[in-house]
């Protein structure tokens, strides 16, 4: 399928269905969805049921028809100067318009993690519930409640993203996810530091090993950060009667080191602020400084506005998740994210180790 003009085809899918496109500056994606999707998202921003759920879920602009109609068009985009794709299926006809979270990172290692032990709706045909059911029970979705459905980790050397298919999710069992979490999230080592002392001539040695990783001293922030926003994550599903089918987990990281250090302390100073306004009380010493050097504070803004924050990790692929009242969270994905966040902490520890035992 070939995107139409004005888009292209999102080129670090590494989960879900093909199709996905993003606008020409990659700010925004746009993904034929079916109604249900469409449901959740506006629900989403209504329902007070659903409230603490809205930042761990990506933006949604609206959705776009395929004669290039925007409903609930918001944020001052010009949304009708984006072309869906043609040939989309009459059942698909509907696009949703969402932020696309990898906009801001320069070289970003994406995974999408499926959640959940069960795979297919209430209301699918029971052929349909019994072929999922044999993909639950023959990876590890059935016994973990989450699968490594794909993820591509940056090539430093090289200068390009390695893309680790859903061939392999499907194909590990539950012992083997650490390695998988793993192969994730790589720690430098002296190759890579190498490979990058030599950048402008990168070395691409079919023999030689992928240049990837983060030092530790960058890699264990991010490892925490992400840790922490899965158990805010957690902490609000058990809390919500909803049932997630085909859901995923993405996490994304920034591979490149100095754009990981720089969002690293563009985190530091948020958490900074954020502390020092706690302190002296909302609203004190706002607008202390605000008339100070204003030429420099806009040349601030318009550089932090190039530089994101190193992670992101978001709730996505709604298409077959709805409301359940009075029948409690959905366990399997509560199971699958408590998964996650074991194999988040070992990763953890095992860095802790290497870069300890690097020192002596």
């Amino acid at each position: 399928m070939e995107a139409a003009p004005h888009t292209k085809l999102l080129a670090s899918q590494v989960g879900g269905h093909p199709g996905v496109t993003t606008t020409e500056d990659g700010s925004l994606l746009i993904k034929p969805s079916f109604p249900a999707e469409v449901a959740f998202y506006q629900a989403l921003a209504a329902d007070p049921r659903l409230a603490d759920l809205r930042d761990f879920v990506p933006e949604f602009y609206g959705t776009l028809k395929l004669e290039g109609r925007v409903e609930n068009e918001s944020g001052g985009l010009d949304m009708n100067a984006i072309k869906p794709v043609q040939g989309v299926p009459e059942t698909e006809k509907e696009s949703i318009v969402l932020e696309n979270l990898a906009y801001t990172f320069l070289k970003p290692n994406i995974l999408d993690i499926k959640l959940g032990t069960v795979l297919a709706d209430e209301d699918a045909t029971p052929e349909k519930r019994a072929r999922m059911e044999k993909v639950a029970a023959e990876t590890t979705s059935g016994e973990t409640g989450m699968r490594l459905t794909g993820f591509q980790v940056y090539d430093l050397a090289a200068d390009k993203p390695i893309v680790t298919t859903k061939a392999y999710g499907k194909s590990i069992k539950a012992a083997e996810l650490p390695e998988g979490i793993t192969r994730f999230f790589p720690l430098a080592t002296s190759l890579t530091s190498a490979a990058l002392t030599n950048s402008t001539q990168p070395t691409t040695s079919a023999g030689m090993a992928h240049a990837s990783g983060l030092p530790p001293q960058i890699l264990l922030p991010i490892l925490t950060g992400i840790t922490s926003d899965i158990e805010e994550i957690f902490d609000t599903m058990k809390d919500i009667e909803l049932r997630m089918v085909g859901g995923s987990l993405l996490i994304i990281y920034e591979a490149d080191w100095g754009r990981a250090r720089e969002g690293l302390q563009l985190l530091r100073e948020a958490e900074q602020r954020a502390e020092a306004g706690t302190e002296r009380g909302e609203g004190e010493g706002e607008d202390e400084d605000e008339d100070e050097d204003e030429d420099e504070d806009d040349e601030d803004d318009e550089s932090a506005k190039s530089i994101g924050l190193p992670f992101t990790v978001k709730l996505i692929d709604f298409a077959h998740t709805k409301l359940v009242p009075g029948r409690g969270p959905d366990e399997g994905v509560l199971r699958g994210l408590r998964t996650v966040l074991e194999l988040l902490k070992g990763r953890t520890a095992e860095t802790i180790a290497l870069s300890a035992s690097d020192r002596t």
